[in-house]
């Protein structure tokens, strides 16, 4: 878990991220990172239960409603620690090779299960943050 050399591997790699917690309102963090992460190039998949498009992106309510063809290669979770471990199966069963949780998203238990299951984990960092100081 938040091993550089993996972190700087999947910044490198991927391609599509899946933004849980993802929000329309520009004053949320979720927002920003995740409009500077399509500015970056990233083709953003929101998952938001109460909205239908964010950033002109269609919106699935869960991980598990994002349709088979869409290939997700990272997972990025902006929710509260204690509800991390709901997302710990879909996420599994999704494909992405890497789950991201955001400054302050903290459950090692979650971060132990995911990395037995193949996937890589960043916990309690913050991907744009990484992303500027790593790759620019």
């Amino acid at each position: 878990m938040n091993e550089p050399e993996k972190i700087v591997s999947i910044l490198k790699s991927a391609r599509t991220i899946a933004v849980v917690g993802c929000s329309p309102n520009p004053a949320r963090p979720s927002h920003g990172v995740t409009r500077y992460l399509m500015d970056e190039g990233f083709d953003i998949v929101p998952v938001n239960p109460g909205h239908r498009t964010i950033l002109g992106r269609p919106c699935y309510p869960s991980l598990s409603d994002i349709p088979p063809g869409i290939r997700i290669d990272l997972i990025d979770v902006f929710r509260n620690s204690s509800q991390v471990a709901p997302l710990v199966e879909p996420a599994i069963a999704s494909g992405a090779g890497f789950f991201w949780m955001q400054e302050g998203v903290i459950d090692p238990e979650s971060a132990r299960r995911l990395e037995a299951a193949g996937l890589g984990v960043a916990m309690d960092r913050c991907i744009l943050k990484d992303h500027a100081r790593l790759l620019r």
